[in-house]
């Protein structure tokens, strides 16, 4: 696994670092008039780092792995692992016409389907929303078709027997969760939530 990139100190808010995934160019091109909406994730691991290591991993007969587009951490900074004129992996069913945004926050790691472990707990620091904030009114500049705004948990409601007890059912996806300020978010660009 290569080393995470540290972009300067001195870097601003909406600097965007380029760390594309080994398989990038083997994922479908796509016309910029085709993004039409942005899906919120966090990341339900530790760190950056490891983000890195999961979209690194090779799991379709195509040689691509799952991946957002854009990963902002804790502190801020914004990489790109998939460049927006590519289809990312991130949500099944919406990733043709939408663009990936993980938010690096441990969520329900390490026990994801835990029925005991369901909570998601830890807040989004201010300058890593800030920094979302940033990305998402340069991306309505950059794309003018992107009109909407959605949760992976909006979109993605399928349920999984939970792996303490298989007769209990949790959601397979809760991202990014009840801590995150959608109101904050929507308020910060011009973009509207899916219902």
């Amino acid at each position: 696994m290569r080393p995470m990139p540290t972009p300067p100190i001195s870097a601003a808010p909406e600097a965007i670092e380029s760390w594309p995934l080994p398989y990038v160019d083997r994922l479908d091109a796509r016309a910029a008039e085709t993004i039409d909406l942005v899906v919120i994730h966090c990341t339900e691991l530790p760190d950056l780092a490891m983000a890195r290591d999961y979209g690194e991993r090779v799991l379709y007969d195509a040689g691509t792995g799952n991946s957002a587009h854009f990963y902002v951490d804790r502190d801020g900074r914004v990489s790109c692992f998939v460049p927006p004129a590519r289809i990312a992996h991130h949500t099944r069913g919406y990733n043709a016409r939408s663009i990936g945004i993980e938010l690096v926050n441990t969520g329900r790691y390490p026990d994801w389907f835990d029925s005991r472990r369901q909570a998601m707990a830890e807040p989004y620091p201010d300058m890593q929303i800030d920094a979302l904030s940033a990305l998402l009114r340069r991306l309505a500049a950059e794309y003018p078709s992107l009109r909407d705004i959605a949760g992976h948990e909006d979109l993605d409601t399928a349920q999984v027997a939970a792996s303490d007890d298989p007769s209990l059912q949790v959601f397979r996806k809760r991202d990014p969760g009840p801590r995150f300020p959608w109101a904050r978010v929507l308020a910060a660009m011009p973009l509207r939530r899916v219902p």
